[in-house]
This record gives structure tokens, C-alpha cells and sequence, in this order.
């Protein structure tokens, strides 16, 4: 039993990251960045696990942004190549430990093989209940909200959306994130204070963690440390609370 186990607070049901501080932490190692995406990834390990120790059912990682692309060649086709590694070693383990993947994003530019291979894992995992994570690969919030509005405006000019049925609801079921329920937390490692582009419109009422720590070095601990925060906190979601 996790020590959160037996505190009437409830703790965030969906959690979503921006993992950030992978190649600071290779240079400040005199490595390369690369070396760093690598610890990220044996971290997302741990993190996902523990996550579910702590009852989170939801986990959204920031994995690759639609800016991300400008980074030089050479670390673009790394982090491809790692995304290989990743899903090609751990499909197993996530599919036997109940481990439901999805991924969110624009995957057209991503390499065929790749894309095949994200796409089984999905297919493969999509039963699983114990927790959902989602990989956001290429992905930028305002592109999401930009593809929402299009969808929806299609529907109005095809006759099957009426402009009364925009809501806020609706907008919300038009995003990548739809079978998401929004975030109750965003964290984001690293020591930066920003969110970069990371689901905009899905964190309007998320609480913020900022932890200086960086990506690779972040362990059990520090995921209890976000749920325990996450609990001390009052949401109020705009009404005033007690006296």
C-alpha cells in the first residue's frame, strides 16, 4: 500500500508532464545529449509505474513537440531511433502490466516504420486499464486548438454542425485529447517556469508544479512529492471556499 493510500484527499486522476532537462543533464556529465534522452527514457519507466502505485489513472508525457524539429539532424533521428527502442522493448511489459498507450500529434512527418510501430502498440494495449498514457509526439497545443476549430467549422459549412452546437463542450470533444478527461496537474521539470505549447486548452483549471530537477533524475520520490502537493492544494475552480 502506497503512503497516500490511507489520506482522504484525493489525489490528480490525470497527470500530464513536460519532461524536460534530458540534454542538460548529458552536458553537465561531459555527454552527449543523446546519452540524456536515454536516462529520460529509463525514467518515463519508473514514473509510469509509480504513477499507478499512486492511483493516478492518466499520465500525458510531452515527448516530442512540433518545435522540436529544429533541433539539429543528428538529435532528431537520435530521439526517432529511441522511440524505436522504446516501444520495441517495452510493449511487453507495458501490455502485461496493464499499461493502455495512446499517442496524440500530427504523425505524418514521423518515419513510416516508426509510425507502424506506434500504431500496433496501441492496437496492442488498447484493453488495458490500469493506466493510459499518452505520448504526445509532435504535438503543439495552439495546432490542436487550430484543428478543432477547422473540424468544426467543416461540420457547419457541410450542414451537420449547427453554429448554436459550438460549445464548450463540443470544442473539447473536437480536440486530439477527447477520450482524455482534462488534466488535474501539470508538471513540468527542469527548472523552467513555462508551458510551452503543451495542451492549452485542456489546462485551464490544472494545478502547476515546477520542479528544478532535472528529467533523468527524477525517481518514486518525486512523484510522491507532485501527488502530495497536488493534495495540499484547494481547488476552488472559481467559487469561494469556506469563510
Amino acid at each position: 500500500m502506497s503512503s497516500l493510500e490511507s489520506d482522504n484527499r484525493p489525489g490528480p486522476r490525470h497527470v500530464a508532464v513536460i519532461m524536460d532537462g534530458n540534454g542538460r543533464w548529458a552536458q553537465a556529465r561531459g555527454h552527449p545529449r543523446t546519452v540524456g534522452h536515454r536516462q529520460g527514457a529509463e525514467a518515463v519507466k519508473g514514473v509510469v509505474r509509480t504513477a499507478g502505485e499512486f492511483g493516478v489513472s492518466y499520465l500525458t508525457l510531452f515527448a516530442f513537440s512540433a518545435e522540436n524539429w529544429k533541433r539539429s539532424a543528428r538529435e532528431v533521428q537520435d530521439l526517432m531511433g529511441l522511440l524505436r527502442t522504446f516501444v520495441q522493448r517495452e510493449l511487453d511489459d507495458l501490455r502485461d502490466n496493464g499499461v493502455c498507450l495512446r499517442v496524440i500529434g500530427d504523425r505524418t512527418p514521423l518515419p513510416e516504420d516508426l509510425q507502424d510501430m506506434l500504431a500496433r502498440a496501441e492496437a496492442q494495449t488498447r484493453a488495458n486499464r490500469r493506466i493510459a498514457v499518452t505520448l504526445a509526439l509532435n504535438y503543439g497545443g495552439r495546432q490542436d486548438i487550430v484543428n478543432a476549430a477547422q473540424q468544426m467549422a467543416q461540420g457547419v459549412a457541410d450542414g451537420e454542425l449547427g453554429v448554436d452546437e459550438i460549445s464548450l463542450q463540443a470544442f473539447g470533444d473536437a480536440l486530439s485529447t477527447s477520450s482524455l478527461p482534462d488534466p488535474d496537474l501539470l508538471v513540468r521539470t527542469g527548472g523552467e517556469q513555462r508551458i510551452s505549447n503543451f495542451l492549452l486548452w485542456q489546462c485551464a483549471y490544472a494545478e502547476m508544479f515546477f520542479i528544478d530537477k532535472l528529467w533523468p533524475d527524477i525517481g518514486p520520490d518525486d512523484v510522491h512529492a507532485m501527488v502530495e502537493t497536488y493534495q495540499h492544494r484547494r481547488r476552488r475552480f472559481g467559487a469561494i471556499i469556506g469563510s
